[in-house]
């Protein structure tokens, strides 16, 4: 079932980078890098949890295609892979989408922590 008033659901042709049968790749339109890309399944369902095997590997497929991508038009020194199942995480749109976020030595003075930032002070350990 598509949804009318989904950002995800029905993409245009010239916003999918990269695809798959089950799910596409896009870049964020808030990006907190530069070369910041989305995976979303074509299907709207809202929690990771609910994706089925076969969405699952077609996530991870694109994950790899995206680094492919990224490597190669951006160059950057690593990644930070994450996203949100629900309002309590942060999710704001009920899509589920992975985040593919490229980092550059010195985007932040002590990266230490990573994803764990996402609660500021438990980031550094």
């Amino acid at each position: 079932m598509e949804y009318i008033n989904c950002p995800f659901c029905n993409p245009s042709e010239k916003d999918i980078l990269l695809k798959n049968e089950l799910c596409y790749a896009r870049f964020d339109k808030y990006p907190v890098n530069k070369g910041h890309l989305l995976i979303i399944p074509f299907r709207h369902f809202d929690n990771y949890f609910d994706a089925s095997k076969e969405e699952k590997l077609a996530i991870i497929e694109l994950i790899d295609k995206a680094k492919e991508f990224l490597d190669k038009e951006f160059k950057p020194d690593g990644y930070n892979i994450g996203l949100n199942v629900g309002k309590t995480a942060g999710q704001t749109i009920m899509h589920v989408h992975i985040h593919i976020i490229p980092r550059y030595k010195g985007d932040i003075e002590d990266p230490t922590g990573g994803v764990r930032g996402v609660i500021p002070e438990r980031r550094i350990y």
